[in-house]
């Protein structure tokens, strides 16, 4: 049995025009997609798969579903199985178990939760529209302050918590709702000091949050009062059926408009988004206040690649969310930037024009974000030079994150034009960006595909001189033995440099900077001392030198700590004794240089030590379940084992293209 959770999380990332698109061709129609039927021969395309519903349909043969029946239904697989294909795709972890009493008790109580919200909902609307403290403070908020219409007000289920401590509880309990749904959901709170219940919600204003399907999976409560102690908004907590993380507010109602007009606009707050949606701009979310998440752009590529952030005027608020762009830049999306003038914001901006002038504005100033943020960020450094160097430095940040290689060639010229930089030099600082970050495709190849064969007078003098790079690790093999590699090769070859190329630009990587930054990246430490110790007394000398000198290995052989000296010997002299044969140069064999071997043999030891390490961390964790844990602590675990698994496959996947 696969848990609800898992079921949840793996709907929530199946892109249904993805998985249908790797088995017939769809062609967009509108805002859904056409295609001939897979499950019956026709000529005139009566299969229509649906983005914001996440269905499929024939008009043909009658056959529909969602994304995991199609493939049941094409593939002949069970539903179990269905949903691992699906998870697969998306990197999502199953554990599967047979369903016990504790499996069913959770997915009730899941059920019971999801059943109390609906409620709590419904008892918010009725008591603002129904009740003299409803109307006159609630509605005398959204429709005097905020101007809101009856009719949006309705759409998006705003309501009023009462002022009296515990009257929305009592209502609850009376209803038969149980108190601990009610105490999960955050909806009830207990007080400390004497168990009494109270509603942590008491006198506010409430927006229900919806997850994509339409149901409510948590509340923001804003407080009315100017009282500066009072905390202006409470939200739910994070519970079995919400997560923060996955979930971005209004995208239910915004779905259908992303998806026609092909651009979603992310704002920061509800009545950004509420306001916004009132004048007729329809494909508006918002992070609430929060910085966006890899599952909540993911969630949004679902209907459109391309992403128009606004900002208002405040320059904390904007720098503060600049550095939560780079992770929309990793997934592929095309982001625009809207600065609002001073003083406004969505809510302000949206309530004082009409639709047609907000769409006009946004027109007319959205910019690129690249040249938005540099722009900013320059105006800022103020012709200071070290000042200046740091924007390019956040800007190649930024560049690097992008994964297509011709739209971070448009963005390398173009920084340089706006920062008055070289672009060769923007080209090499990127590669050496991407490269540095694992799980990259790209940055993967660079590493792996070893530089263009010396003329053959060079690879002959060489040779025989050169000692051959003896790298012995394996997948298989021990974090010891990856330990000693590591080490081996900055004693032996750390002032040495290896080339990779990317596009028509070499980059030299230093081995030692490499590794240090790899391993410091991750924060790691040998867990063997011997080779820790000589990691470290490299490491202080290779800082003081400087990149690129050689550190002399008189220094180790004459430490003062006698196991650095036997280990350094032992390493120095590892591999030493082999040189190519005579025969290879006359039958025209190729030898690898000393240069090529390094740009394999560097990365490959760092990525196999970082999986082994990753190995050992589940272990442990996997350990600790077997221990008196309590039922929350098991969670937890679970979801860091998960983690961490999908880290080990990422690995595992550079490990194999690292392998030549």
């Amino acid at each position: 049995m696969i848990d609800r959770a898992t079921v949840d999380r793996i709907y929530a990332a199946a892109n249904i025009v993805e998985i249908i698109g790797d088995y017939v061709t769809l062609k967009r129609k509108g805002v859904n997609y056409m295609a001939c039927c897979p499950f019956h021969n026709e000529k005139t395309p009566s299969f229509v798969v649906s983005p914001a519903k996440g269905l499929y349909k024939c008009f043909g043969c009658g056959k529909g579903g969602n994304a995991v029946t199609f493939l049941m239904e094409h593939e002949s697989v069970s539903y179990p199985e269905a949903l691992k294909m699906v998870a697969k795709r998306y990197g999502i972890t199953v554990e599967e178990r047979e369903e016990t009493e504790e499996d069913i008790r959770k997915n009730n109580d899941r059920e019971s939760m999801f059943a109390v919200n609906s409620w709590a909902a419904e008892y918010f609307v009725n008591y603002l529209h129904n009740t003299g403290e409803g109307q006159s403070v609630g509605l005398g908020y959204f429709r005097h302050q905020r101007r809101l219409t009856d009719a949006t007000i309705k759409k998006f289920g705003l309501g009023f918590c009462p002022s009296h401590g515990d009257e929305m509880t009592r209502a609850a309990l009376a209803a038969g709702y149980k108190q601990e749904f009610l105490q999960m959901t955050g909806l009830t709170k207990a007080r400390e000091s004497d168990g009494h219940l109270y509603d942590p919600f008491r006198d506010r204003v409430i927006f229900p949050v919806h997850n994509i399907s339409g149901r409510v999976v948590a509340f923001g409560a804003r407080t009315l009062r100017s009282d500066k102690k009072v905390a202006k908004y409470l939200n739910s907590p994070e519970s079995e059926i919400y997560s923060k993380r996955n979930e971005i507010y209004g995208l239910y109602f915004a779905k259908r408009a992303i998806q026609q007009q092909d651009c979603s606009i992310m704002v920061e707050g509800y009545l950004d988004v509420i306001s916004m949606h009132q004048v007729g701009i329809e494909n508006v979310v918002a992070s609430s206040g929060t910085s966006l998440t890899q599952q909540q752009i993911r969630l949004l590529a679902r209907f459109s690649r391309n992403m128009t952030v606004i900002y208002d005027s405040d320059p904390a608020g904007i720098k503060a969310s600049l550095r939560g762009i780079d992770l929309i830049l990793q997934e592929g999306l095309n982001v625009r930037v809207v600065l609002l003038p001073d003083g406004e914001d969505p809510d302000s901006f949206a309530r004082s024009h009409t639709a047609d002038e907000v769409r006009t504005y946004i027109a007319d100033h959205e910019q690129d974000f690249l040249d938005f943020k540099a722009r900013l960020l320059l105006d800022e450094a103020q012709g200071d030079p070290a000042r200046k160097a740091g924007v390019i430095s956040d800007m190649v940040q930024s560049i690097a994150q992008i994964p297509d290689a011709i739209q971070r060639a448009v963005y390398i010229k173009e920084c340089a034009r706006t920062t008055d930089t070289s672009e060769q030099v923007l080209i090499a600082e990127v590669a050496r960006k991407r490269m540095a970050s694992t799980g990259d495709r790209e940055a993967d190849e660079f590493v792996r595909r070893q530089t263009a064969r010396y003329r053959e007078e060079q690879a002959a003098a060489e040779a025989a001189n050169t000692p051959v790079i003896n790298t012995k690790v394996e997948a298989g093999s021990s974090a010891e033995a990856l330990e000693r590699e590591l080490v081996k090769f900055l004693i032996k070859y750390g002032h040495r440099s290896f080339e990779f190329r990317e596009a028509k630009t070499q980059v030299e990587c230093n081995v030692a900077e490499v590794i240090f930054n790899e391993l410091d990246a991750d924060k790691l430490q040998f867990s063997d001392q011997r080779y820790h110790k000589l990691l470290d007394a490299y490491r202080e000398q290779w800082r003081e030198r400087g990149v690129g000198v050689e550190v002399p290995m008189q220094y180790f052989i004459n430490h003062t700590d006698p196991e650095v000296i036997n280990i350094a010997i032992e390493l120095s002299t590892d591999g030493d004794n082999y040189v190519p044969s005579e025969l290879w140069r006359r039958k025209e064999v190729h030898v690898e240089s000393e240069e090529e071997l390094l740009a394999a043999g560097v990365p490959k030891a760092v990525t196999l030590y970082k999986s082994k390490v990753i190995e050992r961390l589940i272990n442990e964790q996997q350990a600790r379940l077997k221990g008196d844990i309590s039922e929350e602590e098991e969670s937890q675990i679970l979801q860091q084992i998960a983690r961490l698994n999908q880290v080990k496959a990422a690995l595992a996947k550079k490990v194999n293209r690292l392998i030549v």
